[in-house]
């Protein structure tokens, strides 16, 4: 997609139920297939310990680079449509899920919505974020209103996560 309108998104993956390796590869090619987008790449796979509640298996996680001509909420309602056909049931903040997909960065663009927040509010506080986004992104890549990735980089606790084979 060359298309002069496009606009690079970063995307974060992640899962811990039904599968969770299987439900982030199989998001990594749904991805890859979503209209009016091109995907560039895409991460390793990660291991993480749980955010918030710890009665839970650890997440597999992912960060994927696309480019895309879709707004921005139409990429989120394609997201959202995505954790839908996954099965996604949302019982509890920072419960298990079967995927969760979340539009990290959308272009360099600073978006506040009742549905959307972009920069991703969490970003800079999570290694299952940063880590796989480095793998990615050019470390020079600016986070609106946080800096680059890679000063986000050296503040991240490395402790509960593992990049898989």
């Amino acid at each position: 997609m060359n298309d002069p309108a496009s606009v690079a998104v970063y995307i974060g993956l992640g899962s811990n139920l039904q599968n969770p390796k299987w439900q982030v590869e199989s998001a990594l090619a749904e991805l890859a297939q979503l209209p009016d987008s091109m995907m560039v790449s895409h991460s390793s796979l990660y291991r993480s310990r749980p955010l918030g509640p710890q009665d839970q298996d650890d997440f597999i996680n992912a960060a994927a680079h696309l480019t895309t001509t879709l707004a921005a909420d139409s990429l989120l309602d394609a997201l959202q449509l995505l954790e839908q056909q996954h099965h996604r049931v949302r019982e509890r903040r920072w419960g298990p899920r079967s995927l969760d997909l979340d539009l990290l960065l959308y272009g360099d663009q600073t978006i506040d919505t009742p549905r959307l927040i972009v920069p991703h509010p969490e970003i800079a506080k999570r290694s299952f974020v940063v880590l796989p986004l480095l793998e990615i992104a050019p470390a020079d890549l600016r986070i609106p209103g946080l800096g680059s990735l890679q000063t986000l980089s050296t503040g991240i606790e490395r402790r509960d996560i593992e990049r898989l084979a």
